[in-house]
């Protein structure tokens, strides 16, 4: 049967996955920058003997295992391939060398599993009908996201004698989630993102004579906290959106009051017509309560990612796959998650399913979220990984 074939793929597998992908994490590379990663992978391809096409969006590469009567249908798997500017705490043989860059995110189990499907539908290209094209995505961490920019350079057109995708996989670690199992939410899944820089000018001075001075840094709390009624207040309770400030500059002294406070946060949310009403409104109150109190405020709001939407048809039937192969004890329903992917802008363009694969193993004493210089994934979901997105693609290109 094909599901034992899969399986027994993915077991022989197993090691040469695991040595991509602690290959890949101990050369991380930034946004944009994934050069050498690029290169890996194309030279992976090649050993492999797929069809690839490199130097997408300088950084990405796209490549083809075609089945038979490959222009009767085409789907899409994705995975990204950039890490992150964090100085890695893990003390493991696979640590990044590169000091200031770690894989904090996944992506390299990500791209690791995503060349073994490669390898496993390559042993498998009598088991379908189409061609299944692989997405090594650039830039995921970084605005404007590489998504957007492969999906300006014709990655879900017909290329290369394939016809146009009908959908489009992703699969994402999950550090929530034990090894073995994998998860699936049909419907919206993760919020958009929107970056906040706020300036408020004031007029500085000693700390003893404020009745001189315009305080900038009191005029800035009263601006934090006024904005926690967009989403306490304005929203609607059935409406999630987060409102948070990470960062907050105030280069004063103990009696010294600055002339200028920035301040950087982030906006999210699940509904367009929202998040632009909320935009308005943001700075209308803040730059109100800078005016009213002498101040001047200069309010930044940087677009960033769309929210993402699992198509309520594909998702479904893909989780029903995951059930045949992992079992339904092994498969999960996952909750409204309000961190951002740019997997988002694929789904705003064709039917896509963003699914999660269970990392954590509390024995091993892997429970680290992403994007902490600790993070880091059961090995063993690499298997699992490479052979499910594999069983996922052949099951819907043949649907």
């Amino acid at each position: 049967m094909l599901k034992e074939k899969i399986k027994k793929l993915a077991n022989n597998f197993k090691d040469e996955i695991i040595e991509i992908r602690r290959h890949i994490h101990q050369n991380p590379e930034l946004s944009f920058e994934e050069y050498n990663t690029a290169n890996f992978i194309a030279d992976t391809l090649d050993k492999f003997g797929i069809e690839k096409y490199t130097n997408i969006a300088k950084t990405g590469t796209i490549a083809y295992i075609k089945g038979k009567n490959p222009t009767k249908k085409t789907i899409v798997l994705r995975a990204d391939i950039d890490a992150l500017p964090i100085v890695e705490a893990n003390d493991v043989i696979y640590k990044s060398k590169n000091n200031g860059v770690m894989h904090a995110c996944g992506h390299d189990a990500h791209t690791a599993s995503l060349l073994g499907v490669a390898k496993i539908l390559k042993n498998c290209q009598e088991d379908f009908e189409g061609t299944i094209k692989l997405i090594f995505q650039p830039g995921e961490e970084k605005a404007p996201g590489g998504a957007s920019l492969l999906i300006k350079e014709g990655v879900l057109e017909a290329q290369h004698q394939t016809q146009k995708p009908t959908s489009i996989i992703g699969q994402h670690v999950m550090p929530y989630l034990p090894v073995g199992s994998v998860g699936f939410r049909s419907g919206m899944y993760m919020a958009s993102a929107d970056e906040l820089y706020v300036k408020i000018i004031g007029k500085g001075g000693h700390g003893a004579t404020p009745e001189n001075c315009v305080d900038a840094v009191l005029i800035a709390s009263h601006i934090i906290i006024a904005l926690q009624q967009i989403v306490s207040r304005i929203a609607s309770p059935k409406m999630p959106s987060v409102l948070s400030f990470g960062k907050v500059i105030a280069n004063g002294a103990t009696n010294v009051l600055p002339n200028e406070v920035y301040l950087e946060g982030t906006f999210r949310t699940y509904d367009e017509k929202w998040r632009a009403e909320a935009h308005q409104k943001m700075k209308k109150i803040a730059e109100g309560i800078a005016e009213a109190m002498g101040a001047k405020c200069e309010f930044t709001i940087l677009g960033g990612y769309p929210f993402l939407k699992n198509n309520e048809i594909l998702t479904p039937r893909l989780k029903d796959f995951a059930i045949e192969y992992m079992g339904e004890e092994n498969v999960k329903d996952l909750d409204l998650w309000l961190a951002a992917e740019d997997f988002a802008y694929y789904t705003q363009v064709i039917d896509g399913c963003f699914y999660r694969l269970g990392t954590r193993n509390e024995d091993k004493n892997i429970v680290s979220g992403v994007h902490t210089p600790t993070f880091d994934i059961d090995e063993k979901a690499l298997e699992i990984g490479a052979g499910l997105m594999a069983w996922l693609a052949i099951q819907e290109i043949n649907f």
